[in-house]
C-alpha cells in the first residue's frame, strides 16, 4: 500500500522525498495511463500553489490531454501553439514566469499565471509533456525545474 508523507526540509530535500514517493508509486507498473494518473495526483497534492498538473500525450500529430488533476483542460494542442507545444517541439523544458507574456499561450485555465512543461521523449520518440500550472507568478525556479524533470524521468523509466 502506498502512503504519502508530508514534504519537509529544503526544496531539494522535498523533491528528493517526492521522487522517492513517486518511485514507490510507479514501481512494478508499466501502464502509461495508470502511471500518469498516479503521478499527476501525487504532485498535485504534494506541492503548494498549483492549479493544474497533468500529461499531454503525443498522438503522432498533436498533443492530446491525458491524466490530470485540476479544472477541465484543453483537449488538443498543436505543436506550434502554447507552452506545451513549445516544449514538445523543441524537446526542452519550458519554465514560464508569466504565461500572459508567452507568445501563443493557450489559456485553458484563466487562473494560471506561471507554468513549467517538461518534454517526455525516449530517444527521438516524443511521448508527450508533463505540464504543471500555478496561479502564482514566477512559481517555478531552477530547483523546481530540476525536481520536476527528475519526476518526469521516473515516469519515462516506468514505461521501459
Amino acid at each position: 500500500m502506498f502512503t504519502s508523507s508530508p514534504l519537509t526540509g529544503s526544496k531539494a530535500e522535498q523533491y528528493a522525498a517526492l521522487a522517492a514517493q513517486a518511485r514507490a508509486l510507479l514501481h512494478g507498473e508499466r501502464d502509461a495511463i495508470a502511471n500518469a494518473a498516479n503521478l499527476s495526483a501525487l504532485v498535485y497534492h504534494a506541492l503548494k500553489d498549483l492549479n493544474w498538473v497533468g500529461f499531454y500525450l503525443f498522438d503522432g500529430t498533436e498533443l492530446v490531454v491525458g491524466p490530470f488533476q485540476g479544472l477541465p483542460a484543453c483537449v488538443r494542442i498543436p505543436l506550434e501553439k502554447g507552452v506545451c507545444g513549445a516544449a514538445a517541439r523543441t524537446r526542452t523544458t519550458q519554465r514560464v514566469d508569466d504565461v500572459h507574456a508567452f507568445p501563443g499561450h493557450i489559456a485553458c485555465d484563466s487562473a494560471s499565471r506561471s507554468e513549467i512543461v517538461v518534454p517526455l521523449h525516449i530517444g527521438e520518440r516524443l511521448i508527450g509533456v508533463f505540464d504543471i500550472d500555478s496561479p502564482v507568478p514566477a512559481r517555478f525556479d531552477v530547483e523546481d525545474q530540476a525536481g520536476i524533470e527528475s519526476l518526469a524521468a521516473l515516469y519515462l523509466e516506468s514505461l521501459q
